[in-house]
Formats: structure tokens, C-alpha cells, sequence
């Protein structure tokens, strides 16, 4: 984006530097709740369930110069601990940045939401692995990927946000940041532990543009990570 210092996943620009491009940026380095992490040993709680409230949104699918998103219109949004967040956006990383006692998918997608009253974020994370069909839902998302940076494709149908979710919603959960810089520390994690799948040519389009846009996991630290069951 215009004005933004520039970073990337790879060299003196990558993950490994972030802290040190910019005193914003600090986080990244020196953070204490730094997301991604590695999903084990999580401890099984009866936890507040995620309520889901998705219509539908229009789909544009832009290039951010970091990844592909869609920008999200109306009033979608998840209840979480009696907190509504609503939707902003979502977004794609390949490889997947959480991984599940040390192993990645194929890719992830995260919805970004935000409490409008502090301003706090909730992602619900989905990982995404390989099957031999398309997926319909996101059909309209991977048919449609701008290779150029900053470059956006829309088509005339709306994308139906609550088909993008697993059927089944139990999750694992956690206080993180954002995983790209500035690595704010304002983030609920909720990843669904029931991933959806792809084809292989619908990550095969994705790849062909972001090969690895995947923030390397961070430590866990003195933080609880929790498991809730549907």
C-alpha cells in the first residue's frame, strides 16, 4: 500500500527482521503473545461457543502486495464471549501459519474481526487442505486472483460468507497478535480445529502468486492455549 514500509517474507525484508524496520514494528521482535504458534498439549475447557451471524458480501478480490483478501461490506459478524466482532475482512496465507503439532497445511484463511467498541480483534482461523474436487464456495474467490499487487477483480455475484465454514465449529483458542507487522498484540485467536478443502488447482492458483506468505510460529510462552468442543 501507498506510505507503507515495505516488508515481505524473505531476506532482509522477511519475519526474521520485522522488529527491526521500523520502532512500530518492535512487537514483532520482542513481544511476549506473537502469533502464529505451534497447536499442541492444549488444555480441554467448556468454553463459550462462536455464534456465527454471515450474510452475504460482494466479491472483490484484491491483491494486497502481501496476499490475497476480500474486503467485506454489511453487518456479518461472530458473537464471542457475549462480544460482538464484526467482520472486516479475510485473507490467505500459503503455507498455513498455525500448524498442528508441527505440521502445516496447505494454506489458511483467517477472518478478521473487531469489537467497535475497544477496537480489539477476534480472527477465526481455517485451515485449508488439499482434496481432489473444488470447492464451490470459494470458487468465486480463487477463479478471480489478481496477480499484480494492488490490483482488484470483482465479479457481479455475491459471495456467500457462511459457506466458507466447516460444518463443525469447535475450536482451539488463545491471546495472540496480528502475524504480519506490526504484530499488534490485540488478537483473539479462534481456529477452527475442522479444516476445508481445496483442490489442487484451487491452491495451485494461490501459490502461483504467493508461494510462502506464512509467518513462522512463535513461541507459546506462559499463555493458555485452549481447546473448546462444539
Amino acid at each position: 500500500m501507498a506510505g507503507e514500509l515495505h516488508w515481505g517474507y524473505e531476506g532482509e525484508t522477511g519475519p526474521d527482521n520485522w522488529g527491526s524496520l521500523s520502532p512500530d514494528y518492535a512487537p514483532c521482535a520482542d513481544g511476549r503473545a506473537q502469533s502464529p504458534i505451534d497447536i499442541r498439549n492444549a488444555s480441554e475447557l467448556e468454553l463459550a461457543a462462536i455464534h456465527f451471524d454471515y450474510g452475504e458480501t460482494p466479491n472483490v478480490v484484491t491483491n494486497t502486495g502481501h496476499g490475497i483478501q476480500v474486503d467485506v461490506e454489511g453487518d456479518s459478524h461472530i458473537l464471542y464471549n457475549g462480544i460482538r466482532y464484526d467482520l472486516l475482512q479475510f485473507h490467505f496465507h500459503a503455507p498455513s501459519e498455525h500448524t498442528i503439532d508441527g505440521q502445516a497445511a496447505a494454506m489458511e484463511v483467517h477472518f478478521v474481526h473487531q469489537d467497535p467498541n475497544s477496537g480489539m480483534l477476534a480472527v477465526v482461523g481455517i485451515l485449508l487442505e488439499e482434496a481432489e474436487v473444488d470447492n464451490e464456495a470459494y470458487a468465486p474467490v480463487f477463479s478471480n486472483l489478481p496477480r499484480e499487487a494492488g490490483r482488484s477483480v470483482s465479479t457481479d455475484d455475491g459471495l456467500a460468507l457462511g459457506g466458507l465454514l466447516p460444518q463443525t465449529l469447535s475450536f482451539y483458542t488463545y491471546q495472540g497478535s496480528l502475524t504480519t507487522p506490526p504484530c499488534s498484540e490485540i488478537v483473539r485467536w479462534l481456529l477452527l480445529d475442522t479444516p476445508v478443502s481445496l483442490s489442487a488447482e484451487q491452491i495451485a492458483a494461490y501459490t502461483a502468486i504467493y508461494a510462502n506468505n506464512a509467518r513462522p510460529v512463535q513461541p507459546l510462552g506462559d499463555r493458555d492455549l485452549l481447546r473448546a468442543s462444539e
